[in-house]
């Protein structure tokens, strides 16, 4: 009796989770598989054969693809740890019980990060245009004598494009700081006072070490992100000038979509993205010291 009333509730369970892990399966899973295969595969359009690892081989030689992931790992090593920084610095300023308006700045932080990614983009295109604000603002207080390629610049394309996903993403990583700071008992803070520690050794010797999981889950996260960079890069400097800022998801967008179609090569570098996130997370992880 008891076997068949569990039984009944596992079955009843299934019920509940089947449609979900159907579409899991079905949405997920089976394209993922599907681009595993294709990625040993080449040919033009949908005229596809197998041809094993070739494409694999053909990224060590692919002068394009490895100036894409030069790019995409100078965005990821300068911009995920500036803009995790200051997402914990700003964190830390808006959970002063002191501060008035908490509301207001918490708001406006992370308001950048709900806008669309197209409409921010094009913003900043024209914001860093050679006859944009920004440049009209530095001229204006003798900062500049002539107007800075923000967009044609191979130099600062980048700096430009580091300064729009740095803008946009801080906000969404504060949230996450600012609620592991809402979660830290403030009697160790009065501890902490009451034996003479500064607001400096407080912060490296109780915030930081309590903010290590969100520190570790953020930098995960803006280094998937950052992988994956397209948005911007394709609304902004398109990869300009001459590949300066090509990301590695832009590649595949060109692979599949501007130049002669090339699907099997494109999920070829769509997996390469792949293994980057999985060896870069394992890192972050090891580095961490998370054991569990």
């Amino acid at each position: 009796m008891n076997y068949s009333i569990r039984s009944r509730a596992k079955l009843t369970g299934w019920m509940f989770i089947a449609i979900a892990v159907l579409m899991i399966c079905l949405f997920y899973f089976y394209p993922m598989i599907q681009a595993l295969l294709l990625s040993f595969k080449t040919g033009a359009g949908a005229n596809l054969h197998f041809n094993g690892i070739s494409n694999y081989k053909r990224l060590l030689s692919d002068k394009t693809f490895i100036t894409a992931v030069k790019n995409t790992f100078i965005y990821l090593i300068i911009q995920v740890p500036v803009m995790i920084i200051l997402s914990m610095m700003i964190s830390v300023l808006l959970n002063d019980s002191k501060l008035r308006f908490k509301g207001f700045f918490r708001t406006a932080i992370f308001l950048p990060c709900v806008t669309s990614l197209v409409a921010y983009s094009v913003v900043f295109k024209y914001l860093f245009g050679n006859d944009g604000l920004i440049n009209m603002a530095l001229i204006k207080i003798h900062l500049i004598g002539q107007p800075i390629a923000w967009i044609s610049d191979p130099f600062w394309a980048k700096i430009t494009i580091i300064l729009a996903i740095t803008w946009r993403w801080t906000g969404y990583n504060m949230i996450f700081f600012l609620s592991a700071l809402q979660n830290i008992d403030s009697s160790i803070y009065e501890a902490a006072r009451i034996d003479g520690a500064s607001p400096i050794k407080q912060f490296f010797f109780i915030t930081f070490p309590m903010l290590k999981p969100i520190v570790l889950f953020t930098s995960i996260t803006s280094t998937i992100g950052t992988l994956q960079l397209f948005d911007e890069i394709m609304n902004i400097t398109k990869g300009g000038p001459g590949n300066a800022t090509l990301s590695i998801s832009q590649y595949i967008y060109n692979l599949s979509f501007k130049y002669t179609p090339d699907f099997g090569y494109a999920a070829t570098v769509s997996y390469s993205v792949v293994v980057m996130i999985i060896v870069l997370s394992v890192l972050q992880i090891k580095l961490a010291g998370d054991k569990k």
